[in-house]
């Protein structure tokens, strides 16, 4: 994985130095909550319901032991003992006293982390998917041109104050699982009819009161014109993207107004006065130099098949589950990825103790190559692990109740933190997402039901990704009363789409019972084992409409 050279650590050292300035500042009342509020954000500082929350930054969602560690001692020492992994790959945490921030600012240094551009109007943590590096269809590791971007975009003159904040997500898989087309931009690596690697420029994707799938605007753009071409795009974005309206002010809203057409031309004429200067073309050391620190890891060579493997399936049935849920192919032989589930039965989806992390960490160190990452569905990858070893895996994770054999399946929720921590919020997210784990318990059951995605957001602004969720939950408020308004079809991968709602939304006593019947009519509707979505696409919303409110 990629380490900090001495520019990165100098450039991390003097903003904690200076944050630590400005803190001081603030509390001493010598600067007001509104003057200091540009400060903070800039620095994953954000104020919420009851706290401030810290949003500390997880590069394409790779983390080291030792950084995970850090991160425990963070969660141990200045807040309450966990830590909340975000859809965005970040980790934050909930109760950090102001005061303090400085501190774990240094301490994350020490570590090469930081909280940079993880708030504000600039270009956010880039993210990718958890596989990387270890899928057998990928084309290349996409952490690769990730750390390009993330050495390119980091205080980026011209994009520090963009018009509103601007995500990018990469896949180097035909299996999208980095979301790419709800991102601001999304980077699929392709290769072309000569062989060569390249990339497909998705752009205006985005959740929020404003739901858009991103439009390609490219099919090919060559490894050594990347950055000048992304540049094309955010030079547009800022020329022309609203700053007069914050809820028309995303890349998404310029690209419906003007058209994909207008958006390509005036991307197309951009990138071409770029290339005249020459000043962006990636050069090909620096790219072989960021490679090196995506090697492969020293794979042992080893049958596919494991004795040990299939000892254990046949002797313990949990395991069998949860291999079978949690346990994914890798493109070396004799090798597995394994997904360590961070929603339990009645737990909060992506919380994380301290204890947890130290736990993670010693696994990863002993039998993953010091080597973790965070996925967008708020869970935890270990990307390279032995096959006869994945029982030990499994043992050490149930000892800390992190054997949840649940990837994938309904109770594998996203949520967002909702009223029990946002101001934004209108609902609570995570009391309900405690429920519908607790109705759908039973394990045989949920693999009966198969795979199934359950987003739930407690405002518009869709920190949960409700849109995208097989079945979404949004949370609404009326004349002072939580509701929750579903809907059904989204998906999130490489046929993106945004979920249709199916009708009134329901009160918090009849959510859970609609989750039910929704559930209960797919299994009498679906055909030949088909998963959710799949039976969704064939009939459509109608039967699901009519069971809802017949019963409801």
């Amino acid at each position: 994985m990629y380490r900090y050279d001495e520019f990165d650590q100098q450039l991390v050292n003097e903003r904690v130095a200076q944050f630590r300035g400005q803190v001081s500042r603030r509390l001493a009342g010598e600067i007001t909550e509104d003057e200091f509020k540009p400060l903070r954000l800039m620095n994953g500082v954000y104020l919420q319901l009851h706290a401030y929350m810290l949003r500390i930054a997880v590069p394409y969602g790779t983390l080291s032991s030792r950084q995970l560690r850090m991160l425990a001692h963070v969660g141990r020492k200045y807040d309450r003992g966990y830590g909340h992994f975000t859809t965005r790959q970040n980790l934050q945490f909930n109760w950090p006293a102001l005061k303090d921030v400085p501190d774990i600012l240094k301490d994350l240094a020490s570590v090469e982390m930081h909280c940079i551009q993880t708030s504000g109007n600039c270009i956010r943590n880039v993210t990718s998917d958890q596989y990387a590096g270890a899928a057998k269809s990928e084309l290349e590791d996409p952490r690769i041109v990730s750390e390009i971007i993330r050495q390119w975009s980091t205080f980026h003159p011209e994009f520090s104050y963009l018009p509103r904040k601007f995500k990018i997500a990469v896949s180097g898989t035909p299996d999208d699982r980095a979301a790419i087309r709800v991102h601001d931009i999304g980077i699929q690596i392709v290769q072309n009819g000569k062989g060569e690697i390249g990339y497909e420029i998705y752009v205006g994707g985005g959740l929020g009161r404003t739901p858009m799938v991103a439009k390609k605007i490219s099919d090919f753009v060559p490894k050594e014109d990347l950055l000048a071409y992304l540049e094309a795009i955010l030079r547009v974005y800022n020329m022309y993207g609203r700053r007069d309206n914050i809820y028309k002010a995303r890349i998404k809203i310029l690209v419906h107004e003007i058209g994909v057409e207008e958006m390509q031309r005036q991307v197309e004429a951009e990138f071409a006065e770029l290339q005249k200067g020459g000043t962006l073309h990636l050069p090909q050391e620096e790219v072989a130099r960021i490679e090196a620190y995506f090697q492969p890891p020293a794979y042992e060579e080893l049958p596919d098949e494991s004795t040990e493997l299939n000892k254990a399936v046949l002797a313990d049935t949990n395991f069998a589950h949860w291999v079978k849920s949690n346990v994914a192919q890798h493109k070396v032989p004799g090798y597995s990825i394994v997904n360590i589930s961070l929603k339990p039965i009645g737990g909060v989806p992506g919380d994380c103790t301290s204890d947890q992390m130290d736990a993670i960490a010693d696994i990863a160190e002993k039998f993953s190559f010091d080597e973790l990452r965070v996925t967008h569905e708020q869970n935890l990858t270990l990307a390279h692990v032995r096959k006869q070893d994945l029982y030990a895996v499994y043992e050490a994770l149930k000892a800390h109740d992190l054997a949840t054999a649940n990837i994938g399946l309904i109770t594998d929720q996203i949520a967002c933190p909702g009223l029990d921590y946002c101001a934004l919020a209108n609902a609570r997210s995570i009391p309900l997402a405690q429920q519908i784990s607790e109705r759908f318990a039973d394990i045989e059951r949920q693999h009966e039901i198969g795979e199934l995605k359950i987003n739930t957001s407690g405002c518009i602004n869709a920190c949960g990704h409700h849109h995208v969720g097989h079945i979404g939950i949004l949370g609404v408020d009326k004349k002072g009363v939580e509701y929750y308004q579903v809907t059904l079809g989204g998906a999130a991968d490489e046929k993106t789409a945004i979920g249709d709602i199916v009708g009134r939304a329901f009160t918090e006593g009849e959510v859970v019972d609609a989750i039910e019947t929704i559930v209960t009519t797919y299994i009498g509707i679906r055909k030949d084992g088909e998963r959710f979505i799949d039976t969704y696409r064939r009939v459509g919303i109608d039967p699901f409409k009519e069971s809802l409110y017949e019963t409801h």
